[in-house]
């Protein structure tokens, strides 16, 4: 983990009981949680933004082809299928 700085910050009684609450929903600190808010607001300058990585998985579609199956359409069966065999060995 990254060297951190101590701060001390105020919240709302509700703010930090969501806080408290997810944290625990999560196996997690509160620091953790207000660390991955901080980052997410504000990114790293290296970091691509969200248009670049919106933009980046755009122009992935359509670029791999499939073996002509139909997956998509029965996907649950192949996924029970994948199951059945791997419970067999």
């Amino acid at each position: 983990m990254a060297r951190v700085e101590r701060t001390q910050i105020s919240l709302t009684t509700e703010q930090a009981a969501r806080l408290r609450r997810i944290a625990e929903e999560r196996g997690t600190s509160m620091a953790a949680l207000i660390r991955d808010a901080v980052d997410r607001v504000l990114p790293d300058e290296d970091s691509p933004t969200m248009e670049e990585r919106w933009a980046r998985a755009f122009a992935a579609i359509g670029t791999a082809r499939g073996g002509g199956g139909n997956v998509s359409e029965d996907h649950d069966r192949y996924l029970s299928d994948a199951y059945q065999d791997w419970r067999l060995k």
